[in-house]
């Protein structure tokens, strides 16, 4: 495994249908709606980097104030550790 130095996350607004890619650093913080994602670490295959990406996010609701996500994404199956919000949808596209 390579660690990378951002990632490209993808934003799904359900309401809306709003759909925004989302690059951000390793250790900073982008918004979202009315979502405030971090990344923390950001990995992926050092032989093949296109294949796979791991991420480690931590998602917070700014309207609650309340974390509604934190841990591990995986880029090739965003549905086994996924984000559970009502409006939005985060997952991970790529890492670099």
């Amino acid at each position: 495994m390579s660690t990378g130095t951002q990632a490209v996350l993808r934003g799904l607004d359900k309401v809306s249908g709003e759909v925004e890619d989302l690059p951000v650093a390793v250790g900073d913080t982008v918004t979202f709606g009315r979502l405030s994602v971090a990344l923390t670490a950001c990995r992926y295959p050092a032989d093949n980097p296109a294949s796979d990406a791991f991420a480690f996010l931590t998602i917070s609701d700014t309207r609650s104030d309340e974390r509604v996500f934190q841990g591990w994404m995986i880029g090739s199956s965003p549905a086994l550790n996924a984000l559970d919000h009502p409006r939005y949808d985060i997952w991970v596209l790529s890492c670099s």
